[in-house]
């Protein structure tokens, strides 16, 4: 299977990002003279691309442009971001119809008690035995629950589904306080669902753990959370090691104190 070059794939979705810094000496070594045009280098995939640069000014202020498994990273949290968001909608969704079906119950209690009785005898041709049905007895028990419990409920999937977006934002604009939140929020959950697993066993349920698991493990190694791996010090290294810019700028600091001798 091929490798996937996350640099390239980036540039050809988005375009490639060029930088001609002030210093002289860095702007050499990212600039190239052609036949057909000057060209500048790309910060993320490396290429040489014809034309003028997209941004110029001092070195320290060229952006921090996200590099191979950075970019990987951003890739999977993003998708991460999409299933929080999608999960936030239908809790959402959820919350809106239990309050639709709080504001319409009483009528909703008059048409179960009134409408149940008449489908009993063709129920009782097909050998359906309503009394002991779980759907009438789930149906029966919503019909009748009491308004502050439906409250309760619909409040708290309103607040469940709004931490699931505000879960998937921080997710998707790749901020630190939004891996936090997703570790901390999907942890609390872990449990739940491996009960829910041992009362009753569903593949459904058995993937849902697993990648809920997974997802919170790969964040917490792979953005060095809670200290681990040397915590955010470590992390905010790595990228800067990552950074092409950097690394020239490194490459020209040590030219500039050990001079490469005259070729005789």
């Amino acid at each position: 299977m091929p490798r996937v070059d996350w640099n390239l794939r980036t540039c050809a979705r988005k375009g490639h990002i060029t930088y001609a810094p002030d210093e002289p000496e860095l702007r050499d070594r990212l600039h190239a003279a052609t036949a057909v045009a000057e060209a500048w280098r790309c910060l993320r995939c490396g290429d040489f691309v014809p034309g003028e640069p997209r941004l110029s000014g001092p070195a320290e202020d060229a952006p921090l442009v996200l590099r191979g498994r950075a970019l990987k990273d951003a890739f999977i949290l993003r998708l991460l971001a999409l299933e929080r968001w999608i999960r936030g909608l239908f809790i959402l969704a959820g919350a809106y119809g239990i309050w639709r079906f709080e504001v319409h119950q009483a009528s909703l209690q008059r048409a179960f008690k009134d409408d149940l009785p008449l489908l009993k005898p063709f129920a009782d041709k097909i050998g359906y035995n309503l009394d002991n049905s779980g759907v009438v007895h789930t149906i029966r028990t919503a019909v009748n629950a009491k308004h502050s419990t439906l409250n309760w409920i619909a409040l708290g999937l309103l607040l469940y589904g709004l931490l699931q977006m505000v879960e998937g934002t921080g997710l998707w604009l790749l901020k630190r306080w939004g891996e936090y939140f997703a570790v901390v929020a999907t942890s609390v959950g872990l449990p739940l669902e491996i009960y829910e697993l041992t009362e009753r066993f569903t593949w459904v349920r058995l993937v849902a753990l697993t990648l809920n698991s997974a997802a919170v493990l790969y964040i917490l190694l792979s953005k060095r959370l809670f200290g681990l791996r040397g915590g955010k010090a470590a992390y905010e290294a790595q990228r800067h090691s990552q950074s092409l810019l950097e690394v020239e700028v490194a490459a020209t600091e040590r030219d500039v104190e050990h001079p490469h001798p005259a070729t005789p």
